[in-house]
């Protein structure tokens, strides 16, 4: 199906129809009521692989916490990763981070508002650079994301799939030729908002689609089409619980979550079993975590440090290794509780 084929003015009715809905339907995020760029580009850091729902509680308190690039910039990387904790995927954080350092450094503390400019920030591609240029600047430029995507692909039967180079190419030429003129931080919202709402992945709700009659798939709940992906790789840790006198030993990572304090490693576990067992996803991976009791180490690295109980709530932790602590202490309390127990 080729856009450029239907007339013009199936084109504006096709806006008209979805800008109607989107008027009486969309979404009420917190995001939506500011141009300011520092607001929009937050927004559009935690939403990077990251679900409406899960970025919602985040969004404010992060803005009460560093409310600028200024704030932001003078934070330690630290107190920025404690306060991106949970969102993971934490290159982002550490890459917002960055970029404020740069507009205070570079840009006189105000965000560049052209694209090519955008993009030559940290953590800022293609879909970023032009959400930041739609949403606090006002460009009329096209979007694609999740949602997007799979309301293009199926309005025109994309048969190519979505993450393959001609598959995206497709979507993004599709979103030029949806584009309006002027109004594109509306439209581009209205297209996500059709995505996450009634085109939805699963079960699509066909029957209520504003958009419907300008609809070319015969079978929407098979599109888009993904390209096979080969299955998750599985790995194996294996880390270290050393509790002493009320306090806990971490180390400070250097690896996936650089900066951040871990469990340390285990030293040797094959005299032992673990005492606490999880299975969590990482991008392509798929990891066991095995945590073992370790007494205390003869001499403590320079990475590693005694932490307090206390304490634990002010550090980043990874949600993994947080919820082993957790679990972990919660047992020993209610084992020290059953002992003083009476009979």
């Amino acid at each position: 199906v080729c856009f450029s084929l239907i007339s013009p003015q199936r084109i504006r009715t096709f806006r008209r129809a979805l800008l109607r809905w989107y008027r009486r339907r969309g979404r009420d995020l917190p995001w939506r009521r500011t141009r300011d760029p520092y607001a929009v580009l937050v927004s559009e850091f935690m939403l990077q692989q990251t679900q409406v729902a899960t970025v919602l509680p985040y969004y404010n308190e992060w803005l009460r916490r560093f409310p600028d690039f200024s704030t932001l910039a003078r934070a330690s990387e630290s107190n920025v990763l404690h306060a991106w904790q949970g969102l993971g995927y934490y290159a982002r954080a550490r890459n917002l981070h960055a970029l404020a350092k740069i507009v205070i450094r570079k840009h006189g503390e105000v965000l560049p508002d052209k694209i090519d400019n955008l993009r030559a920030l940290p953590g800022v591609g293609r879909y970023t650079a032009n959400a930041v240029a739609t949403f606090a600047f006002d460009r009329s430029v096209p979007l694609v994301e999740a949602n997007i995507a799979r309301v293009i692909a199926r309005l025109f039967d994309v048969r190519d799939p979505i993450d393959s180079t001609r598959g995206r190419e497709t979507i993004w030429r599709y979103a030029i030729d949806l584009l309006p003129a002027r109004g594109a931080a509306s439209h581009n919202s209205a297209l996500m908002d059709l995505g996450a709402l009634v085109c939805t992945a699963r079960v699509p709700k066909c029957g209520i689609c504003p958009v419907k009659k300008f609809c070319h798939a015969q079978n929407p709940e098979t599109l888009p089409i993904k390209k096979l992906r080969p299955p998750p790789k599985e790995l194996t840790e294996a880390h270290a619980f050393t509790f002493h006198r009320n306090r806990i030993l971490l180390e400070q990572s250097t690896g996936r979550w650089r900066g951040m304090w871990i469990l340390p490693r285990a030293r040797s576990t094959s005299s032992s079993s673990p005492v606490y067992m999880s299975i969590f996803p990482f991008t392509n991976h798929r990891i066991t975590l095995k945590i073992f009791a370790h007494p205390p180490p003869r001499v403590r690295t320079e990475a590693q440090r005694w932490f307090s109980i206390a304490q634990l709530a002010s550090i980043p932790l990874p949600s993994p290794h947080r919820r082993a602590i957790e679990q972990l202490l919660a047992r020993r309390l209610q084992k020290l509780c059953s002992t003083f127990a009476p009979a």
